[in-house]
């Protein structure tokens, strides 16, 4: 995945977004990860890929290379089965319920 991909899909915030806030404010747990404009509190999804920006950004050096296998389109699809499996539900969306 690119910089500029989102990470999470639900709230839109993206790898650079995320990677840039871990290293300004060095977060002293993984679940602090989430005070970046709410990652991983929507559908859980990109919860595992937060937790590997989080390590990467407390162990400087030592990269894993997930993130950079995935191409954005591959991270959306692969989340769209973890939704489709029942194990999260996104948050609902200004507009998504029909009403206009």
């Amino acid at each position: 995945m690119n910089l500029d991909d989102d990470v999470c899909l639900c709230f839109h915030v993206s790898r650079r977004k995320l990677v840039n806030w871990a290293a300004r404010n060095r977060p002293k747990v993984p679940s602090q990860m989430s005070l970046c404009a709410g990652a991983g509190t929507g559908c859980g999804w990109c919860v595992p890929f937060l937790k590997q920006i989080f390590r990467q950004s407390s162990q400087a050096g030592e990269e894993e290379a997930t993130l950079d296998q995935l191409t954005a389109e591959e991270y959306a699809a692969r989340r769209a089965e973890h939704i489709k499996a029942g194990k999260g539900t996104p948050p609902a969306v200004a507009g998504d319920d029909g009403l206009v």
